[in-house]
């Protein structure tokens, strides 16, 4: 009778025991008060094991399921945002694979704080020129019970010429005393007292006042020549009719005469119009 009783607790053991690898490499990764839990099956496990999450709060030393991540497949990441809520806390988590008949053991965590462990990512910038300034905008700061500050580095383009400034959240802030029509690149990362781990955006690049291309000086001095013309042509009517417009038409083909006689000459000296025309 004591055979089989040792038989039927050595068959027990058997069916309970140990025997899947633990999982490897746990770890948990956090951006922006985003926490995830990632995991690698040990070597050997089967396909059809599963894994379960459990998180330890270490002021209360109990360890916790979690009901979202009970069953995870090889490959499944955690979300533990919601179970690491006090970021002022301290927490663990440990993952162990199991089937219908085996377990493994537990595999822990190294110990996490989320106010200073996250990632502070890089904000929503956007960047555009206001005369001799800039207009740099925001997005939403990261939900942190003590408001960030921003930093933002500033770079002329045309010869690197660099500063940086510290400053609160705003929607729209203005960058002043630049350079009208010379472009600037910014960059801007979020600065905390108690993180340290930041990202900084990608440049924007932006000119202070558009730069005015090659076609709008040739169109701004066409005008500003019809303009002047007009006020001649207003100025000859009234004191000489329109003897005055003749003269001032006559002037006009003696101007344009100078203009082409070059070029039907190869560059060679003009040829003088009569001066008794204007």
């Amino acid at each position: 009778m004591k055979l089989w009783m040792m038989l039927l607790v050595l068959l027990l053991h058997l069916v309970v025991c140990v025997c899947l690898p633990a999982p490897s490499k746990v770890s948990i990764s956090s951006l922006n008060m985003e926490h995830t839990l990632s995991f690698l099956p040990g070597p050997g496990t089967p396909p059809d094991a599963r894994f379960t999450v459990q998180v330890l709060r270490l002021r209360k030393s109990q360890w916790r399921l979690l009901a979202a991540c009970a069953q995870l497949t090889a490959g499944q990441k955690c979300n533990l945002t919601r179970a690491f809520k006090d970021r002022y806390e301290q927490y663990q988590a440990r993952v162990q694979a199991f089937t219908f008949s085996q377990t493994s053991n537990w595999t822990v965590s190294e110990k996490f704080l989320p106010l200073t462990d996250t990632v502070l990512g890089p904000p929503d910038v956007s960047l555009s020129g206001c005369g001799d300034c800039l207009l740099l905008r925001l997005g939403a700061p990261i939900a942190m019970e003590i408001s960030p500050t921003y930093r933002v580095h500033v770079q002329r383009t045309r010869d690197g010429v660099q500063f940086n400034l510290s400053l609160p959240y705003k929607e729209e802030t203005v960058i002043t005393y630049l350079q009208p029509g010379v472009e600037y690149c910014v960059t801007v990362s979020i600065w905390s007292v108690f993180n340290k781990n930041t990202v900084s955006s990608a440049p924007h690049c932006a000119f202070t006042s558009r730069p005015p291309s090659r076609s709008s000086y040739v169109v701004m001095l066409g005008l500003l020549a019809a303009v002047c013309a007009l006020g001649l042509l207003l100025i000859l009517l009234h004191f000489y009719g329109l003897q005055g417009f003749n003269v001032l038409r006559k002037c006009i083909s003696t101007t344009l005469s100078y203009i082409r006689l070059p070029c039907q000459c190869g560059g060679g000296v003009p040829i003088e119009p009569q001066r008794r025309l204007c």
